[in-house]
């Protein structure tokens, strides 16, 4: 028995012309659909990163309280460690170089230095890692990856609010006494704070591309703490020295040192108001401005290409 294959005949469409089929980025525009991952505007940008406010928070806290975990004296070495790089600076440039004569309260000096300068210091070093060093959380999680640059800002904040304890005791202990002018370490560190922000936020975005600049960093920052007066008197050198007019500039201005003399006028009484540049109070507010600013449209204009690649 054969079997005969009918053809359905063809229709004929009387109909309108047909709809040309629509591109994905139309079809994604009807159905209110938007790339993974997509940068969101700068605005929308903020509000993400302030509503993830407690995550900085809570993340910062226990990347400081982890930090120690596994030595005996736990967090004292939050304190101990910037007394050590204190006092073998002391030892090499106070007492080999000489550079503590002509500079009252040397000691408070000293210290008040490495301090701030070690916050501004370890703010940069882990803003470097902070994508690079955490692919496995930023390709997890959806988050605004500014996030980790400031934890680990306010990481090196909650640590120097450690150290200032030390300090504290130091500065009492060498006789310089209890001041109003001490309040104007909140200005001052708030500023500080901002401009490592920025600071570390290019370095994030840099650190993300490029992670062996990770390794070059230390020497930039070890350069730029020999040009900031950690250990000795900037004033005192600028003016034993015959600079050309930029480079004496630029030196006053460096905002290591505009950062680190506005803490030091603040609690040491014998550093006085005529060490200081003019208008270091508006220097200081510029360079928190421009490197914090800047910094985060900088590492925003990258938000959907961290983690990738």
């Amino acid at each position: 028995m054969s079997q005969v294959l009918h053809t359905p005949p063809p229709t004929t469409k009387t109909g309108p012309a047909a709809t040309p089929a629509e591109s994905p980025a139309q079809l994604a525009a009807r159905y209110g659909l938007s790339v993974s991952g997509a940068r969101p505007t700068l605005r929308e940008y903020v509000r993400r990163l302030w509503a993830r406010r407690h995550f900085i928070t809570a993340f910062a806290t226990a990347k400081l309280t982890a930090q120690y975990s596994q030595a005996k004296l736990g967090q004292v070495w939050q304190i101990v460690n910037p007394l050590l790089n204190a006092a073998v600076y002391y030892l090499i440039f106070g007492v080999l170089m000489g550079t503590k004569h002509g500079v009252p309260d040397y000691v408070p000096f000293l210290v008040t230095g490495v301090f701030v300068w070690t916050f501004t210091q370890s703010s940069i070093m882990a803003g470097t890692r902070a994508i690079s060093g955490s692919l496995g959380l930023v390709r997890a999680l959806h988050f605004p990856r500014a996030s980790l640059p400031l934890s680990y800002c306010l990481q090196q904040l909650q640590q120097l609010l450690f150290s200032m304890a030390a300090l504290v005791v130091i500065l009492l202990a060498f006789g310089v006494p209890v001041a109003a002018s001490w309040l104007l370490i909140l200005p001052a560190l708030t500023l500080q704070f901002m401009f490592n922000a920025g600071v570390a936020m290019v370095m994030a975005r840099v650190g993300a591309k490029t992670p062996d600049i990770a390794q070059l960093m230390p020497f930039v920052l070890r350069t730029w703490m020999y040009a900031s007066g950690v250990m000795f008197s900037m004033d005192k050198i600028l003016a034993d020295r015959d600079l050309p007019q930029f480079a004496h500039v630029l030196l006053e201005y460096n905002p290591a040192v505009l950062y680190i003399d506005l803490m030091r006028f603040a609690l040491i009484d014998s550093f006085e108001a005529h060490q200081l540049p003019p208008h270091v109070w508006a220097a200081a507010l510029g360079w928190a401005l421009l490197a914090g600013i800047g910094g985060f449209i900088y590492f925003w204009k990258a938000e959907e290409t961290y983690g990738r690649g």
